[in-house]
């Protein structure tokens, strides 16, 4: 095993440079480390000024998410030994502005994930002192996986119809919105359909799959869509041949 390991990292300072260039960092080998191990050690013992996301390190923020050599990854669960000999390239997510070195700018996400109203929506609510909305483990179970989703935004840099389509409302907020359409307790599905019935909503999707495969939390994202594919084509065909029974 070699006793260093070479990492590319992207660096981008905006009060000095003009665009993102890569910087190489020479860091200890560790069995046991991990690409997040390794920018810490960076800035911990080499440069102070290197900047990133990180919280858990245990695959459930979801803030850690780059792209190594190419692909987009949690960095807390890329092993450096899966990269050997090296060296590893370190760069910001794909098809987001980069704020600083490998630093995202996620607003408009944001934004896109608010437009999908990502919240249990009632047309009535029951009373307080009538008890809870309970929920049987086969309801739980039909929206469970769409709920597992950490915001990582892996999905986003996956999705070549992102790079394309900057308004296309993207894998993580339509799957979310399954996942609520799912939920026995909301009545709020006629609103997001609504929504994601336009281009930038869910027929954007050409189903390439790469925001499943890529998802570190198995929501599967593209199965998500092509399910809202069908509500929304059922739904129009039923307002089609009964308009006056589509509402």
């Amino acid at each position: 095993m070699p006793q260093t390991v070479a990492l590319e990292v992207t660096r981008y300072r905006p009060e000095q440079d003009e665009a993102p260039k890569l910087q190489t960092y020479e860091v200890p080998f560790r069995e046991d480390w991990v690409v997040l191990d390794a920018l810490n050690y960076v800035k911990d013992q080499q440069d102070g000024t290197l900047s990133y996301r990180w919280s858990c390190r245990m695959g459930v923020c979801g803030s850690c998410g780059m792209m190594v050599n190419g692909r987009p990854t949690l960095t807390c669960a890329a092993f450096l030994r899966d990269s050997l000999p090296g060296p590893i390239r370190v760069e910001p997510l794909s098809f987001f502005p980069i704020m600083r070195d490998l630093v995202v700018d996620i607003t408009e996400f944001l934004h896109k994930l608010k437009k999908v109203k990502p919240w249990i929506i009632r047309e009535t609510e029951m009373p307080v002192e009538q008890g809870e909305y309970r929920q049987t483990p086969e309801e739980l179970d039909a929206y469970r996986q769409y709920s597992q989703c950490i915001n990582c935004l892996l999905c986003y840099a996956a999705c070549p119809v992102v790079g394309l389509e900057p308004n296309f409302i993207g894998p993580a907020a339509i799957a979310l919105a399954q996942r609520y359409n799912l939920d026995s307790r909301d009545q709020g599905a006629g609103e997001r359909l609504e929504i994601l019935s336009s281009h930038e909503g869910m027929w954007g999707c050409v189903f390439v799959g790469e925001c499943t495969t890529v998802c570190p939390k198995h929501v599967d994202p593209a199965g998500a869509i092509q399910r809202y594919k069908l509500t929304g084509a059922l739904h129009a065909l039923t307002s089609f041949l009964m308009p006056w029974g589509s509402r």
